[in-house]
């Protein structure tokens, strides 16, 4: 009898595509289920970008392979990037690696620095991708909290009362999803510090920097961090590319050089016109950013706060990103007694926060990614049903 490899009894499949079948078939009974769970986009990329991908679509000698390390033209645009917003010089020559989006970053990070056995750090609530590929590729998670009281920061006092002696990568999230805690320069230093002390390579996945959030904070400002940290960026939520697939990791030459090792014996490099077109969305105008990263937002945001005093949870107005995310009353047992009373009898779909994570139990989590119609009729029908 053929059998699977034994990697997948590790993991489950993804929430989302298991929920979306179900929210699918509902669909399909004419249920009109609006959903506030998944973090896609649903704004267009900037004209340029549009335009920039159909004139390399009809160069008929743009269709070939193209390099790993992606053209020329890219790697200096995200240079650009970084130094525009952040204030970091990164050599585009040998700091910077396109990657067909950041969660496949994670995959080719995780196997060019961790062995079978190894431990990996991963914050609890975190990313379930840091997670569920740590696991396939055998890797031991070690969760390190974070906690509301704190910010959703690390406990460092906590780590360093952890044995680290085996721990090769810790992940980190700032902006924080799915929280909303905000990066902190303090965070990174001393993410830094603990990075250098125990030998550890820190990894800042850091894709929500521009989503209601007017500073833009990166790992790589603090000194000294590329020689002990890679940070992940992604193009999918600041300039509405999700399905682009199009990301980088920054670090160090010897880091890029082992990662890209990795990556080109996986990948054949992304179309010549994603590339180039990746490239002029990279220098949007700063007014381009405003209006699609905050003041879109700001105005689901409100609907989004509304949902959340509407089923009695609790939330920090101070978080940042494309997500709410909120306490549920004390009332609910559990999360998901919420979250399918909410799907089933108001026929909106939001993420129970356990997905995310022990911590993230008694939370729930709303996407601002749906135009404020939707978000209004989604309010109404809580008011209504709940």
């Amino acid at each position: 009898m053929i059998e699977a490899a034994e990697r997948l009894h590790a993991v489950q499949e993804y929430y989302f595509s298991r929920k979306l079948k179900e929210v699918a078939q509902l669909n399909a009974e004419g249920q009109d289920i609006i959903s506030l769970a998944i973090g896609s986009p649903d704004m267009p990329p900037s004209e340029q970008t549009i335009a920039k991908l159909c004139e390399v679509a009809h160069d008929p000698t743009a269709h070939g392979y193209q390099p790993t390390m992606g053209t020329h033209e890219l790697r200096q645009a995200m240079a650009r990037f970084y130094r525009r917003w952040y204030g970091v010089e990164l050599d585009p020559q040998n700091e910077l690696l396109p990657l067909i989006g950041s969660k496949e970053g994670i995959l080719h990070i995780t196997l060019a620095f961790v062995n079978p056995g190894d431990e990996v750090l991963v914050p609890n609530p975190g990313y379930p991708t840091y997670t569920s590929l740590s696991k396939i590729l055998g890797a031991k998670v070690v969760n390190y909290d974070l906690k509301a009281e704190n910010g959703w920061q690390p406990d460092f006092d906590e780590l360093e009362q952890m044995d680290c002696s085996r721990v090769k990568l810790m992940w980190t999230n700032y902006p924080n999803m799915p929280t909303g805690g905000r990066a902190h320069r303090e965070t990174y230093e001393r993410l830094v510090g603990f990075a250098r002390s125990h030998d550890i390579v820190v990894v800042n996945d850091n894709p929500y920097s521009f989503i209601l959030s007017e500073e833009h904070l990166s790992l790589l400002q603090v000194p000294g961090a590329k020689e002990c940290c890679i940070e992940l960026n992604s193009m999918s939520k600041s300039h509405n590319m999700p399905g682009w697939r199009v990301g980088l990791c920054a670090s160090n030459p010897l880091f890029i050089s082992w990662i890209l090792k990795v990556q080109s014996n996986i990948e054949s490099g992304t179309f010549r016109g994603i590339q180039l077109a990746a490239a002029e969305a990279y220098d949007n105008s700063d007014e381009w950013h405003r209006q699609a990263n905050i003041d879109t937002y700001a105005r689901r945001r409100t609907y989004a706060e509304q949902i959340m005093q509407a089923l009695g949870c609790t939330y920090d107005p101070q978080q940042v990103g494309m997500f709410l995310w909120g306490r549920i009353p004390d009332t609910y047992a559990d999360v998901e007694d919420l979250t399918e009373q909410v799907l089933h009898q108001a026929r909106v779909f939001i993420t129970p926060g356990f997905i995310f994570g022990s911590n993230g139990r008694r939370y729930i989590r709303i996407s601002l990614c749906a135009k404020e119609k939707a978000m209004a009729e989604a309010l109404e029908r809580i008011k209504k049903a709940i």
